[in-house]
């Protein structure tokens, strides 16, 4: 069955994150450029002005999957980027999420994906050093995806109450999907996230294809991913890691089982370091918007599926993982 999007808030209690994203939408769509807008093309091929403050591009890649498949998916967008702006570029792919926010810190990379909990964390740490220029839309125009708890199909969990008592498996303590998010709606269910409280134990995966697998090899009862949350469910849906996983033959979704699944939480931003030319930021924001209608096999490669493109950014967008974020790190003071 499709997840609904009028189903998505079900059992957080009213813990929901979508008043403040469709707040955060609608005061953005007025003057925000998107990939279906018909005045939207590919930055014309050459050098700019702004190549003597940039004379090359270094793109951070998260970690949660494994460094050949990575490098792989965003070679061809790696050299349409060179070939674009007559620039070196150069992908830096970090065995971790913390990877990426450190090498923004440093100012050794100018610009990466990243999940809107990374992006929120790199924000903080560089005290507000970082910008969004797109975020990915789905098939259905919003720019929301889902955190999803998954078990073996065998398992004989059916539900998070039958999760009481097993182990789950986190993705990344920088993910906003895969830690972020499913601990504070937990917490708001009265669950306790900690190690021996509700659940026997809990860890970190490594990434979030790891947390998968670790599942389907039984070393974990459970563990948080995301999804788009639309499409063909038999297909890992849209767009997100169960569908990466099950077109790279990795699994089969007849192998497990979504128990939980989060209320709506914004897209992670394409972001860049705030200092860099306004002219760059211009015309990679032009690039990632055009790329969809222009390239869209390289487009579906670096999303790992598709939707409808990309849609300009704020800050504003973010603020509330900001917010969360400011409270994780609160509670990890206080626990100490």
């Amino acid at each position: 069955m499709t997840i609904s999007r009028r189903l998505l808030g079900a059992g957080l209690a009213g813990a929901s994150l979508l008043p403040g994203l469709a707040r955060a939408q609608q005061a953005s769509q007025p003057r925000m450029r998107r990939s279906l807008d018909a005045d939207v093309a590919m930055p014309r091929a050459g050098r700019r002005d702004w190549a003597a403050q940039v004379p090359q591009i270094r793109i951070g890649l998260l970690g949660g999957e494994n460094e050949a498949d990575r490098l792989g998916r965003f070679d061809a967008y790696r050299k349409l980027i060179e070939d674009t702006f007559q620039v070196p570029v150069r992908l830096f792919p970090a065995s971790d999420y913390a990877g990426v926010l450190q090498a923004f810190s440093a100012k050794q990379i100018e610009m990466s994906s990243l999940g809107a909990s990374g992006y929120a964390g790199a924000w903080l740490d560089t005290n507000g050093g970082l910008e969004p220029l797109v975020v990915p839309e789905e098939n259905d125009g919003s720019i929301a995806y889902v955190s999803v708890l998954v078990v073996r199909a065998d398992s004989g969990i059916t539900s998070l109450e039958q999760m009481r008592g097993k182990s789950l498996a986190w993705a990344d303590p920088n993910s906003t999907s895969g830690y972020l998010i499913p601990r504070f709606a937990l917490r708001q269910q009265g669950i306790g996230v900690e190690a021996g409280q509700y659940f026997s134990r809990t860890g970190f995966a490594g990434g979030h294809e790891q947390g998968v697998v670790a599942v389907l090899q039984r070393q974990y009862d459970g563990a948080v991913t995301w999804a788009s949350g639309q499409g063909d469910p038999a297909q890992g849906f849209s767009r997100g890691n169960l569908r990466a996983m099950v077109d790279k033959g990795m699994l089969k979704m007849a192998d497990i089982r979504i128990i939980w699944t989060s209320t709506p939480i914004p897209n992670g931003p394409l972001a860049v370091r705030t200092e860099l030319p306004a002219s760059f930021k211009e015309d990679l924001k032009m690039f990632h918007l055009a790329l969809p209608k222009s390239h869209p096999q390289i487009y579906e490669q670096v999303e790992r599926g598709g939707g409808m493109g990309y849609r300009e950014a704020t800050h504003d967008l973010f603020q509330m993982i900001v917010d969360l974020r400011r409270d994780e790190a609160a509670q990890r003071r206080r626990r100490s």
